[in-house]
């Protein structure tokens, strides 16, 4: 999970929410594809982050 893409990551966040919406879970089940959504989640934004400070690095330098 941790060199995932960030297309990757959505990708699974779509199929735990799929799973969670059509599936009867457990409350264990349902409790650990929660912690594992929240976990790709963090980690989504985490990517989109770096992003954007490398965007505005390189905006940075061409206003110079």
């Amino acid at each position: 999970m941790s060199n995932q893409s960030f297309e990757e990551i959505m990708i699974e966040l779509k199929e735990i929410l799929s799973k969670m919406e059509s599936e009867k879970l457990s409350l264990d089940e349902s409790v650990e594809a929660f912690e594992k959504g929240m976990t790709l989640s963090k980690k989504a934004q985490e990517i989109l982050d770096n992003a954007q400070k490398r965007i505005s690095i390189y905006n940075q330098s061409e206003q110079i």
